[in-house]
């Protein structure tokens, strides 16, 4: 069982720090909407910034472990951490327009699925681009 552990720690790591990213996510994006009004998409929008800066400090301190320590590369690394997070930033507010203010679906649901494909992309960036190890 340890041998399964150590053998897939960092995926372990990346899906406990993404559903916490996503709670993170969900709930900010709740209590903005339900609790003070906020409209879809702003909450949306302020929802996801608050979870990439969760995500990018859990990612490269537990999950990836950068080595990184240079002004330099730090500033590389968070570029790249914040761009790919835009990328699926537009996707969850593409597929939350789309889906909820135009086709009219519930809102906790389309943001709940929403957010299970940005975990898969995100992660797929951050192991293959981001975070990559050298000799990877």
């Amino acid at each position: 069982m340890k041998d399964l552990l150590l053998k897939y720690k960092e995926v372990i790591l990346y899906l406990f720090f993404g559903v916490c990213t996503t709670l993170v996510n969900i709930v900010s994006y709740a209590v903005l909407t339900r609790s003070f009004g906020v409209g879809v998409m702003a909450s949306t929008a302020c929802a996801w910034a608050l979870s990439v800066a969760f995500a990018y400090v859990t990612n490269r301190i537990w999950v990836f472990e950068s080595k990184v320590r240079s002004f330099t590369g730090v500033c590389r690394e968070i570029a790249s951490f914040v761009g790919c997070r835009v990328a699926s930033g537009a996707m969850d507010i593409f597929l939350m327009w789309l889906l909820v203010e135009m086709m009219g679906f519930s809102d906790m649901i389309i943001k709940i699925l929403s957010n299970i494909l940005v975990i898969i992309f995100n992660y797929v960036a951050s192991k293959f681009w981001i975070f990559k190890k050298k000799g990877q």
